[in-house]
């Protein structure tokens, strides 16, 4: 199942009674969606074309036509890779044989950022670079597994020069969103989207005036809701013993994409920068014999 179907299915009981009905109706036959226009799939579901724009953009598109787009996108994958089972993950099975283990991880991570990718909105990432480049500072916040990301996206932003701090400690996190201004950017990771500690800071730091940026999986949650600009990795991975795993390769797979972004939007700031803590980090290894 594609990540938007997925989303439908685990988010169907959130929607409203005319909503359900057009998610009921595209999980039925998603195939046929894709040839439809605005006001057939409204009438065939008893519902106005506004609704079906609503339900769009519940759904975080811009709209019917870009839903289209992407799900037409999901299909065509799936229906171009039967061989590697679609975007199934697979889980830990005991006895499992390490050269199994090798080629599961291999699938799960290259699914998680194939399916990350084609839930990609260009436009928000575009904004989300631009707010990150002109930050006067920039605030980092997740709890857990999530937190590593956020540590890795602040190993990042320093390197280039970007005044930033990564929180993984609740009440520092709040401290931290209490003093920030509408210059600043907090940048929220939260693979369910509700995980309290970071609401709570995201919005502590949305109430001090700050542009707020979230990175949860795809679909409807709390922070997204509160984000200025939501971002979205592939949800498809569930279950208790996978340890967050391809979710952790899709949420670096954005950070890089950022990173990257922001390193090309502002080359000649950010390169000499990045070049030059990666010759300083040198000289002083190689001062203390190599050492690590």
């Amino acid at each position: 199942m594609s990540p938007i179907l997925h989303a439908l299915e685990h988010d169907k009981n959130k929607l409203s009674q005319m909503e359900q009905r057009l998610a009921e109706r595209i999980l039925a036959s998603p195939a046929d969606i894709i040839h439809m226009g605005i006001t057939e799939l409204a009438e065939q579901c008893g519902v106005s074309p506004a609704t079906v724009t609503r339900f769009c953009k519940v759904l975080h598109f811009r709209g019917f036509p870009d839903f289209k787009v992407k799900l037409a996108a999901e299909i065509a994958h799936s229906d171009a890779s039967p061989q590697d089972g679609g975007t199934s993950y697979q889980d830990i099975v005991a006895g499992n044989p390490l050269s199994v283990i090798v080629e599961a991880m291999q699938n799960n991570h290259l699914a998680s950022i194939r399916d990350t990718t084609s839930l990609l909105d260009l436009e928000q990432l575009q904004a989300a670079v631009h707010l990150l480049c002109r930050a006067r500072r920039v605030d980092l916040y997740g709890m857990a597994t999530s937190s590593i990301v956020a540590q890795d996206f602040y190993q990042k932003l320093v390197r280039i020069g970007v005044n930033c701090t990564a929180f993984a400690d609740s009440h520092m996190q709040i401290t931290s969103a209490s003093s920030l201004s509408k210059d600043d950017v907090a940048f929220a990771v939260s693979y369910s989207g509700e995980t309290p500690e970071t609401i709570d800071a995201l919005s502590c730091a949305a109430a001090s005036g700050a542009a707020t940026i979230s990175l949860t999986s795809y679909g409807s949650s709390s922070l997204a809701s509160l984000a200025d600009i939501p971002l979205f990795s592939s949800s498809l991975e569930q279950g208790m013993r996978r340890g967050d795993m391809a979710s952790r390769i899709a949420q670096l797979h954005i950070i890089d994409i950022l990173f990257t972004g922001m390193v090309s939007t502002r080359f000649g700031d950010f390169i000499p920068k990045l070049e030059q803590s990666y010759l300083n980090v040198q000289h002083y290894r190689h001062k203390r014999g190599g050492q690590s």
